[in-house]
């Protein structure tokens, strides 16, 4: 039901892309941008109301409410982009879920580790402008995160006797 309502969604909004872009990466980009305004709606809610920006004590740790926000946030929504990646954007692998869900962290923790470098470069040593570094990094970003879902997580493995 969710499935069906998501596709129509994006059949609606495709029409006026589908001159330029092909359907898969359109919605590669369309649920990525969802989840992550789904991502920032969460933080959001959970950084103002439900920690009221304070300090979360664990016990051993004392963990700032942004850290916590993200903490508490990013499973929900690594589920939800897993999730519309594997059932709504590339439909056509044939690999097992499980290998899927292990190569879709992969790319994620690749994603995570090259935000940091990338931004550690731009803004440290090339001396850019901090905001003007983050829409460079991410433009990157979701090029390498969209060659490896589509190439790497989740792959249409071609068996010996279709080549």
């Amino acid at each position: 039901m969710l499935k069906r309502l998501i596709l129509f969604l994006l059949d609606w909004f495709y029409k006026p892309f589908q001159k330029y872009l092909p359907r898969q990466t359109f919605n590669y980009a369309a649920c990525g941008g969802a989840n992550t305004a789904f991502d920032i709606l969460l933080y959001f809610i959970t950084y103002n109301f439900i920690l009221d920006k304070q300090i979360v004590h664990t016990g051993i740790l004392a963990i700032s409410p942004h850290i916590a926000a993200f903490i508490f946030v990013f499973p929900i929504t690594f589920a939800t982009g897993f999730l519309l990646s594997k059932y709504i954007t590339f439909t056509d692998s044939n690999l097992k879920g499980r290998v899927q869900l292990i190569r879709y962290a992969l790319t994620v923790l690749g994603s995570i580790i090259l935000n940091y470098i990338l931004l550690k470069v731009f803004v440290e040593i090339l001396g850019l402008y901090p905001t003007i570094s983050k829409i460079l990094t991410t433009i990157l970003v979701v090029g390498y995160s969209y060659v490896c879902q589509k190439y790497f997580t989740f792959k249409v493995k071609i068996h010996s006797n279709e080549k």
